[in-house]
């Protein structure tokens, strides 16, 4: 969690109900509850101690274990908390608005945090996910803030194969946190949507949202366009070979 996420969490009153919302793998130890699929036992795989100072609030008997994704509401009242904490797991399922719903109904003010545009687009580690993968695996959707409505596109599997998006590793780096993580603080209400992309998938937004913080040298840019070049004649001669031997 960010530093700005934890100095949130420590502006409350000592007496503020707070809810983790997804918090299984790194919770945080100011919660008071937590809301997860996971067991309370098998908490803190990523943060063993907790996210943040002090020891945990919550319990085994303050750990609620659903499915935040259900249509069933959260077993809690309507603003029964004060505050509602949900970091890195929007990004993971399958109705994240669904659960920016709920946490609307039950708390009065929150704090999000999900993967930016910029770390989606631009991490990849082969070793860990086993493929070439574009951003994290596991991750089903691109995550955005538009005023204050947070917007979710689809992670389309013809985003690893493309070639405009994608950068050297050794740019990706340069990302500082601030950078890789879209923070966003709520009060009353989280409004959220979805962005379809039924007829066509907006590869040039995303192109210019990593061009737009990346540049590449002339060198690179032609070594880019050799092997587009290189692709399409390979892809042609691939055509008309099919061609020939299905006569």
């Amino acid at each position: 969690m960010l530093s700005k996420g934890l100095s949130r969490l420590g502006a409350l009153s000592p007496d503020a109900r707070v809810l983790d919302v997804g918090g299984w793998a790194a919770p945080v130890n100011r919660a008071d509850w937590v809301i997860d699929l996971m067991p309370y036992e098998t908490r803190g795989v990523l943060f063993p101690g907790g996210v943040g100072p002090g020891a945990e609030r919550f319990s085994a008997e303050r750990w609620v274990i659903a499915d935040i994704c259900s249509h069933r509401p959260w077993p809690f009242d309507d603003d029964f908390f004060d505050f509602a904490v949900c970091t890195f797991t929007l990004e993971d399922l399958r109705d994240p608005i669904r659960v920016c719903e709920e946490m609307s109904r039950v708390a009065r003010a929150g704090y999000i945090e999900v993967p930016s545009l910029l770390d989606e687009l631009t991490y990849m580690n082969p070793e860990a996910s086993g493929g070439p993968w574009l951003g994290h695996s596991h991750h089903r959707w691109l995550c955005t803030l538009e005023e204050d409505t947070l917007v979710f596109l689809n992670k389309a599997h013809s985003l690893h194969t493309c070639r405009r998006v994608r950068v050297p590793q050794r740019w990706a780096r340069k990302l500082n946190p601030e950078e890789r993580v879209l923070a966003h603080s709520w009060e009353g209400r989280l409004p959220a949507r979805e962005r379809p992309a039924i007829d066509s998938y907006p590869f040039d937004e995303l192109e210019r949202a990593v061009r737009g913080r990346f540049q590449p040298s002339d060198a690179e840019r032609r070594a880019t366009e050799l092997r587009e070049r290189s692709g399409r004649f390979a892809r042609s001669a691939g055509a008309k070979l099919i061609r020939i031997v299905s006569r």
